[in-house]
Parts: structure tokens; C-alpha cells; sequence
């Protein structure tokens, strides 16, 4: 009896935790730009998350409109991903560290934008939004319209971007950012600016990181300094698990960045399933996101030595 309690309790939570999987989808595409496409280590992407949130919250705050907030999330959130690539291009310091030194940063930056608090409220019946939790609720009731759905509403949002990055990826630019991340030395004796495409790819990653920021905010209906803690490890955790689960699949690009949102979506239907059927505390979350990015990261890896072991055992015979 108790079991099927917590089997509905995981049912009725599937929609919520797929659109949160769909919201964090886009970060992990963002991410995708600088870990698989630039060959990159950026962590600015726990501090830019925040910082995407804290915009689109104040600027909805101020009254302004819903689109225009997360148009300026965006901006300013490749202003983080340009500040990354100073400190890396220009002055010589690892990308791994320019990113802890950006993240670092940011902590303040989040909060004066917040006017020093740690997190702001939204009022979902008082602003317009793209996506909430409240239209989640209410299209179940009847109350709004279908398209209102977070996972329609975000999966069209994660399908025009994923349009757009494929066209541009496909162009002179986007081959040679393409080209950057495959071999720098080729790269350059070929006449790209490694530099300047480091530049543009940090700035596009961390755009798309803050504007998955600026949905969350308005998702929960709150913006929170502590929002973007962990950002990196759900992110990674998106791309393991679609490159594990589709990677034999989807081929093409386009499809390999929607693998990404899959795996994210994934990521939290299956966290989501470990606290309601399994009936944990909430406050372990992270230590099972821990062990859940390990266990995808240990699959290729155990897969390769199964299939070594029976290659070996068919040779023999």
C-alpha cells in the first residue's frame, strides 16, 4: 500500500519534473558549446545560471515585459561568458580557472542586482510569463490552454534554439568555432582566430545558461542566489546521459544537442523517482546527483570492457 502511495506521488510529479529536466536542458546545451564543441572547461556556468535568474526576476519586478527581461538575461549572461574569455584569451589564465574567477565574481554581482538579497519573489498573478509552475497547475484544471503546458511551451523553446544553433553551426563561423574546439594548432595554421572563436562560444554558452536561469526563475516563481549551485554537475550529467542512452542514434547535430535536453529531462526523472519511490530526504539531493552522474560516467567505460571481454572469449573459440 505504502509503495503505491509513492508510486502515485512519482506519477503526479513527472510533468513537473519534466519541465524542470526541458528548463535545465538548455543549460546543458550551453554547456555542450564549451565542453563538447570548444574542448573547454567552464565553470562561469554556476555563477551565469544565477545570474540569468536574478535579471529576468528584477527586470519582471520593475514591471517590465517578460520578453524583454529574458532578452536581457541573455545579453548579460554573455557578458559573463566575454568576461571568462578575457581572463583565458587575453591575459593568459586557464580556462578552468577564468571560470572559477568569473563564478567568484558573480556571487556579488548576483546579489547587488537582487539590491543585496538573496533571492526575490514573483508574483505569478500579477506578471506574465513564459513558463511556471501556477500554468502547470492550472492547464491540469482546465483553467488555461494546452500550449501553456511548461513542457510545451519550454520544448518549443528548446526547439527554436536548437534550430538556430544548427543553421549557425553550419555556417563559415560556426565551422570554424566547430574547427577551434577539434584542433587549435590545425585551426590556426589555417588562418582562424582560435581567440576570437573562444570569445564567441563562451559568450553563446553563457547566454543559454542564463537564459535556462531566467525560465527557472520564473518556473518557481523566485530567483535565489543559491539557484545556480551545482549547475555544472546537472549539465554534465545531461550530456553523459544522452550521449550514453541516444549516442547511437542521433547522429546529425541537430539531434545531438536534443539528446542533451534529453538527457536532462532523464537526469530528473530519475532523480525524481530515486525521493518519492524510494522515499528519501531531500536534503541527500546532491549526493544522489553525485552518484547517479557517476554511475553514466562508469557505463561507457564498463560497457567497453564487456564488449572487449566477449570479443576476446569469441576469439579464442
Amino acid at each position: 500500500m505504502i509503495f503505491l502511495d509513492r508510486l502515485g506521488s512519482f506519477i503526479n510529479a513527472l510533468p513537473g519534473a519534466a519541465s524542470q529536466g526541458l528548463i535545465w536542458g538548455i543549460m546543458a546545451i550551453g554547456l555542450y558549446i564549451t565542453y563538447k564543441i570548444l574542448d573547454l572547461s567552464d565553470l562561469t556556468v554556476d555563477g551565469s545560471f544565477c545570474t540569468g535568474g536574478a535579471v529576468c526576476a528584477m527586470m519582471l519586478a520593475a514591471g517590465n515585459n517578460v520578453w524583454l527581461a529574458m532578452l536581457v538575461a541573455l545579453l548579460v549572461g554573455m557578458a559573463t561568458g566575454w568576461v571568462t574569455s578575457f581572463f583565458h584569451t587575453k591575459l593568459g589564465i586557464p580556462a578552468i580557472l577564468s571560470g572559477i574567477l568569473t563564478q567568484l565574481g558573480l556571487w556579488s554581482v548576483n546579489l547587488a542586482i537582487m539590491g543585496m538579497k538573496a533571492n526575490q519573489a514573483l508574483n505569478v498573478a500579477k506578471y506574465d510569463m513564459v513558463v511556471s509552475l501556477r500554468y502547470l497547475q492550472d492547464v491540469t484544471k482546465g483553467l488555461r490552454p494546452i500550449y501553456q503546458h511548461p513542457i510545451i511551451s519550454v520544448g518549443l523553446f528548446t526547439a527554436a534554439i536548437i534550430f538556430v544553433l544548427y543553421w549557425f553551426f553550419g555556417t563559415e563561423l560556426g565551422a570554424s568555432i566547430r574547427a577551434t574546439g577539434a584542433n587549435a594548432n590545425m585551426a590556426r595554421a589555417q588562418g582562424i582566430n582560435t581567440n576570437r572563436n573562444k570569445v564567441l562560444g563562451l559568450m553563446i554558452s553563457n547566454g543559454l545558461v542564463a537564459l535556462s536561469g531566467a525560465l527557472l526563475a520564473q518556473y518557481q516563481s523566485f530567483a535565489d542566489i543559491n539557484m545556480g549551485r551545482g549547475a555544472i554537475v546537472i549539465g554534465l550529467a545531461a550530456i553523459i546521459i544522452g550521449e550514453v542512452v541516444f549516442g547511437k542514434l542521433f547522429r546529425n547535430f541537430g539531434l545531438k544537442l536534443m539528446a542533451v535536453s534529453f538527457g536532462a529531462v532523464i537526469y530528473y526523472l530519475v532523480i525524481q523517482a530515486v525521493i518519492s519511490l524510494m522515499d528519501i530526504d531531500s536534503n541527500y539531493l546532491k549526493l544522489i546527483s553525485a552518484l547517479i552522474v557517476a554511475v553514466f560516467l562508469a557505463v561507457p567505460n564498463l560497457r567497453g570492457k564487456v564488449f572487449k571481454k566477449h570479443g576476446k572469449e569469441r576469439s579464442h573459440a
